[in-house]
């Protein structure tokens, strides 16, 4: 029985990078089931890359192969690996912090080092900037394939020793609770926090209760106003914002079938914050 090969990158749709690697996959067995997480991550932007991972990636059957590639060091001396999460995923990936989230949130039990005087697409030696297509794709194909076996890849390398990005923990006092926006969800532009539910909860907080919001881009005040907290977007009359509970169980910002990132211009990473106050 084969796997499920899901293929994740910055490329976009507007050319034929993706075609591509799905072509050396293909041409790696042909019968091979292919699906997708997004080919629109910001270019270059690591960070989002491990958070869709980690939005997604728990979600599939065990065994499932994902070839991520967001590589903005292709070419120079990054490793080039396969990682093994908790519940039985396999990675491959550069080495470059696209295994953050996973490995915080979800879990990573092992890593190897791809071979890739072994594992690339043939006659591809002189090609040294499409590492998805010639090495990725490619060793992702014969994993979900069952050509070769996890062990097959490469030497294991210490968990430890692999690329993280930076990450922030929450912040908690007596009536507040101050956290980082992770992600947007893109396309409706609802504001996804690092605050949990639980976390969230603990201060007291009741679905009905107006809840303070402060956001801010490093110490610039960008948002600040009191609104509900809510169980659906439809607590709340069309236009107006609503804080609730996310797919992933972390607080998150909306604006009931409206767009609360743009209009508020807010974006996401380590130096945007927010911060939940409940009155006393």
């Amino acid at each position: 029985m084969y796997k499920l090969l899901v293929f994740q990158s910055d490329f976009g749709m507007a050319d034929g990078a993706v075609a591509a690697m799905l072509g050396v996959a293909l041409g790696v067995h042909k019968d091979l089931k292919i699906s997708h997480i997004t080919h629109d991550i910001t270019p270059y932007n690591i960070w989002e890359a491990s958070y869709r991972l980690f939005q997604t990636v728990p979600f599939w059957p065990e065994g499932t192969v994902f070839v991520s590639i967001v590589d903005p060091g292709v070419g120079t001396s990054r490793k080039s690996i396969v990682a093994f999460t908790k519940d039985g995923h396999y990675i491959v990936t550069p080495d470059n912090g696209t295994l953050t989230h996973l490995k915080k949130f979800a879990g990573i039990t092992k890593v190897r080092e791809i071979d890739i005087s072994i594992y690339r697409r043939p006659n591809s030696e002189e090609s040294h900037t499409f590492h998805g297509r010639d090495i990725y794709a490619y060793i992702g194909a014969k994993l979900a394939s069952g050509q070769i076996d996890f062990i097959d890849v490469g030497p294991e390398v210490p968990l430890e020793s692999i690329v993280e990005l930076e990450t922030r923990e929450t912040v908690k006092t007596q009536n507040s609770i101050k956290g980082n926006i992770d992600i947007l969800d893109v396309r409706f532009g609802n504001v996804w926090t690092n605050i949990t539910k639980d976390e969230f909860l603990s201060l007291g907080f009741k679905y009905g209760e107006r809840v303070e919001v402060i956001i801010k881009n490093g110490s610039t005040i960008v948002y600040n106003n009191r609104i509900p907290f809510g169980k659906s977007f439809m607590d709340v009359y069309i236009s107006e914002q609503i804080i609730y509970v996310n797919s992933l169980l972390r607080m998150a910002i909306a604006i009931n079938q409206g767009n609360f990132a743009k209009a508020y211009n807010i974006g996401f990473g380590l130096h945007w914050t927010v911060k939940f106050i409940k009155s006393v």
